[in-house]
């Protein structure tokens, strides 16, 4: 079955957010965003710097309200979730990778991945199951007890990656994830994202500079002055 007769996955209705930087002044980012993206899909978001692509990955990953408008996860309304729930929501439908691995120091590469489980009630033993197994499909089972510091920028993101896989989420977003890796590293991150998606069906909505990335996409959306256009599909 194709990617378009896939049901649409998230979809957003009518999407602004303004921040205030002044006492009688807004910044208007986002100006009406309207996007569906399909189950299994890889959607790249592109624009300049300050285009509001993180913003926009915010506000679908329920990490910032919108000051208008809805987002719908499997047509739930994201926003009509009580606070207190919202935490739990996010750990279980959501993925996150981030330029930035923000992996936590004094823990290993196990221990990471492991975290988003551990936190959703799980037993450490189910958690290092399927950890183990993650790291092994991200390239990193030979670094599974070492810190972050004792490994390179690319096994990092990998280690985020499978951390972002672990709850078995139905969508990533991934904010600029080779933005911190040198090119070699960042075609190979590319790559996993890639046969990630297409050989377990995630879905992923991207926000990128990246061309490589880009070309790896399904469909290609571009924020411009608060709008989203579709570029290529």
């Amino acid at each position: 079955m194709g990617v378009t007769r896939r049901p649409v996955l998230i979809r957003t209705e009518n999407l602004w957010k303004e921040y205030r930087t002044g006492k009688d002044q807004t910044l208007q980012v986002l100006k009406g965003v309207d996007l569906e993206v399909r189950s299994g899909e890889i959607v790249a978001i592109v624009g300049p710097s300050g285009s509001g692509k993180s913003t926009l990955l915010h506000l679908l990953g329920g990490l910032d309200r919108p000051t208008l408008g809805r987002v719908f996860l499997n047509d739930r309304d994201v926003f009509a979730i009580p606070e207190e729930d919202l935490v739990s929501f996010r750990n279980s439908s959501l993925g996150f990778v981030f330029q930035f691995h923000h992996l936590l120091p004094e823990f290993t590469a196990l221990e990471n991945v492991c975290m988003p489980s551990l936190i959703a009630g799980k037993t450490l033993s189910s958690a290092k199951i399927r950890a183990e197994r993650l790291l092994t499909d991200v390239g990193i089972e030979a670094r599974l007890h070492h810190p972050p510091s004792e490994l390179s920028g690319g096994e990092q993101q990998r280690v985020a990656v499978a951390r972002a896989l672990m709850n078995e989420p139905a969508l990533v977003l991934a904010d600029e994830p080779s933005g911190n890796l040198d090119e070699e590293n960042g075609s190979q991150l590319h790559r996993l994202l890639h046969e990630l998606s297409k050989e377990h069906g995630l879905t992923i909505v991207v926000a990128t500079h990246n061309q490589d990335l880009m070309k790896k996409a399904d469909r290609i959306m571009r924020l411009h002055e608060g709008k989203l256009v579709q570029v290529r599909h």
